[in-house]
């Protein structure tokens, strides 16, 4: 259940372009639309469409809602741009030049770019904040991640968040903080390192675990998603959000109103 936190906009009928329908969320998406009233997916993006095709596509909707690749990003906002359509964009795995794209188009359209649309995720990345401001710096920053055997990039968008929260509270760079796993004589654990494991098997949907431990005592925080119905609802709510604001990259906290 979503609290509107600020005023959506109203409309007759919000028609959405959805990029990477054949894909596992674009799938979700799809069904969970379907729930919806007033709001309709009215194209259907992939890899095999033509280029004049797409572009026609993208022209005639409200917005934009984008699981593909982070190649097909990149010139999906670019079109977004072109059209003045915002766009709400869930793909994992871009390069810094990839992310720098979505910056830069920012400044024309609103653009929604989270990890995760889950809203018990985006309190998660609250509650994750706020525990290391109060737990400070005696204790230990892991983060464990699980997802289904076919997902390609690793560690998780949302894992690589979780990390680079623990960092922005502790003052830390963010890529000489990372500890992708331990194998061999690494030596003593110092403060100053993040560790991230991610975990493949099955068909998880997503496991998140943030786990802080100090000498004598342990706190773990854990979200774990048993559909992808959370983070279709959750884009489809980013997208009646993001239509009539104003040009910026926002997050999922932005939509919930938890941002700091």
């Amino acid at each position: 259940m979503f609290v509107e936190t600020e005023e959506i906009m109203e409309m007759d009928q919000i028609k959405v372009t959805l990029v990477g329908a054949t894909g596992r969320m674009g799938s979700a998406v799809l069904t969970s639309v379907a729930k919806i009233p007033k709001m309709s997916v009215i194209a259907r993006i992939n890899h095999q469409s033509s280029t004049p095709y797409r572009e026609q596509l993208i022209s005639e909707c409200d917005v934009v809602i984008d699981f593909s690749s982070p190649a097909t990003t990149a010139w999906i906002a670019e079109m977004c741009a072109g059209y003045k359509k915002p766009l709400v964009t869930g793909t994992t795995g871009r390069t810094d030049e990839q992310k720098a794209v979505l910056v830069d188009l920012s400044s024309i359209v609103p653009v929604v770019a989270a990890t995760n649309f889950s809203t018990g995720v985006n309190v998660l990345f609250w509650l994750t904040r706020k525990t290391a401001e109060i737990l400070g710096p005696d204790f230990d920053l892991e983060v464990v991640e699980m997802h289904h055997r076919l997902k390609k990039d690793a560690p998780s968008g949302t894992a690589t968040k979780f990390a680079e929260i623990l960092a922005d509270v502790r003052g830390l760079q963010i890529k000489e903080a990372l500890r992708h796993g331990r194998s061999g004589i690494v030596g003593e654990r110092t403060k100053g390192e993040i560790g991230v494991h991610s975990i493949r098997g099955g068909d998880v949907v997503g496991d998140h675990t943030v786990i802080f431990a100090g000498m004598g005592e342990r706190v773990e925080l854990t979200h774990k998603a048993s559909s992808r119905e959370a983070f279709a609802n959750g884009a489809l709510f980013a997208a009646r959000w993001i239509i009539g604001r104003k040009p910026g990259l926002y997050t999922m906290e932005d939509v919930l109103g938890l941002a700091t």
